[in-house]
């Protein structure tokens, strides 16, 4: 599943003029988590300074117990989907004429790692910004921001 929103200008190559060297596109990967959002305040705030593009993907992972349990766990984890869809989608409808710049909202399912870096590579990302992990878990298996920081195809902000 892959959804596309478009707020604000539409974008198109050279439309901005740079005042600097900056990145002319950010990805801001969010999962609805505190540090995902200040991830992309940050992204959004550094996007209009730089009068770059900047382009939010939300990546939903469902379980693999979702996906075998009965209908009703199955709708649940749907709804939780869509909620937090709809939050960021809500933070961006409320604050996009304020940046005034174009602001792009993918919503995809699968891998989260997978989901960034094909959104970075699809939009040619200048750079990547994520939110620190908050789950002690990560500790054995590695942090998505450390995994995009290993394959560094991308600066990576990795924000608190």
């Amino acid at each position: 599943m892959l959804v596309v929103e478009d707020y604000g200008p539409r974008w198109e190559p050279g439309m901005f003029e740079l005042g600097t060297d900056g990145p002319r596109s950010i990805v801001a990967g969010v999962d609805g988590s505190r540090t995902s959002m200040r991830a992309a305040a940050f992204a959004a705030g550094l996007a209009r300074r730089q009068s770059s593009r900047l382009v939010i993907v939300y990546v939903a992972s469902p379980s693999v117990w979702a996906a075998v349990s009965p209908a009703p766990l199955g709708e649940a984890a749907a709804q939780i989907v869509d909620a937090v869809a709809d939050e960021v989608r809500t933070l961006i409808q409320e604050r996009y004429t304020e940046l005034g710049i174009p602001v792009r909202f993918l919503i995809r399912t699968g891998d989260p790692l997978d989901g960034i870096r094909r959104t970075a590579a699809e939009v040619q990302a200048d750079m990547v910004a994520v939110g620190a992990s908050e789950s002690a878990g990560h500790r054995l298996v590695g942090s998505l921001a450390g995994r995009l920081v290993r394959s560094g195809k991308w600066p990576v902000v990795v924000v608190p």
